[in-house]
C-alpha cells in the first residue's frame, strides 16, 4: 500500500451535514488511504428548516455543532472546525476578510488537495454554498501568491482544487447548473457509513427520511470537477483525487 502520510486534504463547507452528504465518501476514502483530512465549516446551521427539538436558534446551533462533531468522527476526519459565520447570510460577508481567513488556514495547514462546492450552489442551489465556493476558490489562488496577504505567512501552493458536482437533480426542486465532472469516485464500500454520518445529524433526519430512497439509488458514487492546478493540463477523466501526488 502506498504511503500517503505526507498528503493532506482540506474540505471547506457551509453547514453541518454538508461534510457527509456532499463529501463523505471522499473524506472516508482519503482517511482509509492514510491521508490527513480536515473539514472547515462556516456556519452552525441556525437557519435550517428542520429544527429538531430545539427551543431557539442558539439551541439549534449548539445541537448542530455537536452533530457535526459526531459526523466528522464517523467519517474519520482528522481535524474539524466550525466557524461563527451567520447561516444564510454568507453573501453579505466581507469577501476580502473572509478569503484572507481561508488563506491563513491553507498556508498553515498546507493541503495538497482542497474540496469545496461549485458556484452552482450544489443540488439545493444554496447561496451559502455558492459563497463558500467563491471564498475557497479565491483563497486557493491567493494562498499561492506572494503578493496576497504577505503578513499571513509564507505562500502555499495547493496542487488541486476540486468542486463537488452531481449527475442527478432533486425531484421537485429548482435544478442547479452543475459543472461537468472529471472525477468519479466509487464510494460504494463506505456508503453505509456515509448514511450513518448523516444520521448523526439528528435534527436533520426529516430531510434524510424524505429523500433516503432517492439517495440510496445514487449514493455509490461522488462526482468532482478539477477546477484548478499549478500546471496547465488537459482535463481528463479519473477516479482518484490524489493520483500522482
Amino acid at each position: 500500500m502506498a504511503d500517503n502520510s505526507h498528503l493532506k486534504l482540506l474540505c471547506v463547507t457551509a453547514h453541518p451535514d454538508d461534510e457527509c452528504f456532499a463529501f463523505g465518501g471522499a473524506l472516508m476514502l482519503a482517511a482509509e488511504a492514510g491521508v490527513e483530512t480536515s473539514v472547515l465549516c462556516f456556519t452552525d446551521g441556525q437557519a435550517a428548516t428542520n429544527r429538531g427539538d430545539s427551543i431557539s436558534p442558539e439551541h439549534l446551533g449548539k445541537m448542530r455543532r455537536e452533530e457535526f462533531a459526531a459526523s466528522c468522527s464517523i467519517l474519520g476526519v482528522t481535524h474539524y472546525e466550525l466557524l461563527d459565520y451567520q447561516d444564510a447570510q454568507l453573501e453579505f460577508a466581507d469577501f476580502s476578510a473572509t478569503a484572507a481567513m481561508l488563506v491563513k488556514r491553507i498556508r498553515d495547514y498546507q493541503p495538497q488537495v482542497v474540496l469545496t462546492f461549485g458556484l452552482d450552489g450544489a443540488m439545493n442551489t444554496h447561496a451559502d454554498h455558492t459563497m463558500v465556493s467563491a471564498f475557497t476558490t479565491a483563497a486557493f489562488h491567493w494562498a499561492a501568491s506572494p503578493k496576497r496577504f504577505p503578513d499571513l505567512g509564507p505562500k502555499h501552493t495547493a496542487q488541486r482544487l476540486f468542486y463537488n458536482t452531481t449527475n442527478f437533480f432533486f425531484p421537485g426542486r429548482p435544478s442547479p447548473l452543475p459543472a461537468p465532472w472529471t472525477v468519479t469516485l466509487d464510494v460504494s464500500r463506505v456508503v453505509q457509513r456515509k448514511f450513518e454520518a448523516f444520521r448523526a445529524h439528528t435534527s436533520q433526519l426529516p430531510l434524510m427520511e424524505k429523500f433516503q430512497s432517492f439517495f440510496e439509488k445514487r449514493a455509490s458514487q461522488e462526482f468532482y470537477t478539477l477546477a484548478a492546478t499549478p500546471k496547465p493540463q488537459a482535463a481528463i477523466q479519473t477516479n482518484d483525487l490524489f493520483a500522482g501526488l
